[in-house]
């Protein structure tokens, strides 16, 4: 029994030092799997990806792809959200539509720019809604993100 309960203690230390390495720092020097920027959102991992620096326009597409924090997908049918842009002054929201196995896209008016900050939130069915917020260019041009 003993050894059952120092089995219980190792593991919970385990779970617990892996979620400290999933903070904003650690997601931003790992390479993306499509080449956007990664957040913890509760049990998930955002990675969101928008329009090159640069681009401005009505329809510019934004993806946001789900996997779990040992980046396994997720699936997302059924699943519904939003990515609130902010960039040069102006704020747009973009309606998100589950288009595969694990991603959510859609496209809006926004311009994208080093200074773009976005706040995503998804709700995976029969789950509570989960947000993460991004500055996808923040660290451009350092070597670390993007």
């Amino acid at each position: 029994m003993k050894a059952l309960h120092t089995l219980f203690a190792a593991l919970a230390l385990a779970a617990a030092g892996g979620a400290f390495a999933h903070d904003d720092a650690t997601l931003d020097g790992m390479k993306a799997p499509n080449g956007g920027q990664m957040r913890a959102a509760g049990a998930q991992h955002y990675e969101l990806v928008v329009a090159q620096p640069g681009t401005a326009g009505d329809a510019l597409p934004v993806a946001v792809y789900v996997t779990d924090h040992a980046g396994a997908k997720v699936p997302v049918q059924g699943a519904t959200g939003t990515v609130t842009l902010l960039s040069n002054g102006k704020k747009s929201t973009v309606a998100l539509q589950p288009a595969g196995d694990n991603v959510l896209k859609g496209s809006g008016a926004y311009a994208s720019g080093r200074d773009l900050k976005a706040i995503v939130s998804v709700t995976l069915r029969g789950q509570p809604a989960a947000q993460a917020r991004f500055e996808p260019f923040a660290h451009a041009g350092t070597g670390h993100g993007h």
